[in-house]
């Protein structure tokens, strides 16, 4: 984990080890939230109805750190037994197996990022464009924020436990990863960090799922 050439807090680069998981291939959509909030009378994202927002096949955004712990625990009373990842397993995830690139499918941005990878843009892009990394993900580290599960510490690296690191117990915001469709570039680096107030809703955070394999 981490990155030589990034900010403070990816800093120092070390090896951890994560247990067997599972991450959704694509980030939750606009149609699955809605299935949710439908079941739920959850109080729907930040700009639910503005239009560049709208199609299910979108990601959705504007969810707070709680409304995706809130997601997640609706699938798993449904029987899905889905959480938020941790900043060590989607990072493994978003390298896709392979040391040392800058992005999940090299060291240049892929040519089917939007515009080249240059934002911002009207809205975020659909979940299904672009190819999978090696994992099979899709669309990581670009388009949206997506929250993770821990606490955000920049100074976590250099105390990281070997194992199943999990973030520190307490903090003032949860780690996110990922770039945004409204950034100068849209996609971000696997290592680059980011975090936000856990209440916080903005229009380029979403979230995908993990659960144990």
């Amino acid at each position: 984990m981490g990155s030589d050439g990034g900010q403070d807090d990816e800093q120092p680069v070390h090896r951890v080890h994560v247990d067997a998981f599972q991450l959704s291939i694509f980030p939750v959509t606009r149609g699955e939230y809605a299935a949710f909030l439908g079941d739920t009378a959850h109080e729907p994202p930040r700009d639910w109805h503005t239009d560049a927002f709208q199609a299910d096949d979108l990601p959705v955004v504007g969810v707070s750190w709680h409304d995706a712990m809130a997601y997640c625990g609706w699938r798993t009373r449904n029987g899905h037994h889905e959480r938020l990842p941790t900043e060590a397993e989607w990072e493994r995830a978003a390298r896709g197996g392979i040391e040392g690139v800058r992005y999940p499918w090299g060291d240049e941005i892929p040519r089917w990022i939007p515009a080249e990878g240059r934002g911002p843009l009207a809205g975020p892009w659909p979940v299904t464009l672009g190819v999978p990394n090696a994992f099979g993900v899709m669309g990581i580290a670009a388009n949206v924020h997506e929250w993770c599960a821990d606490w955000h510490d920049r100074g976590y690296y250099a105390q990281s436990p070997a194992s199943n690191p999990a973030g520190p117990s307490s903090g003032a915001r949860r780690a996110s990863r990922g770039g945004s469709w409204r950034h100068a570039v849209t996609i971000s680096r696997c290592a680059a960090r980011s975090k936000l107030d856990p209440s916080f809703r903005y229009t380029d955070y979403g979230f995908r799922t993990a659960r144990n394999a």
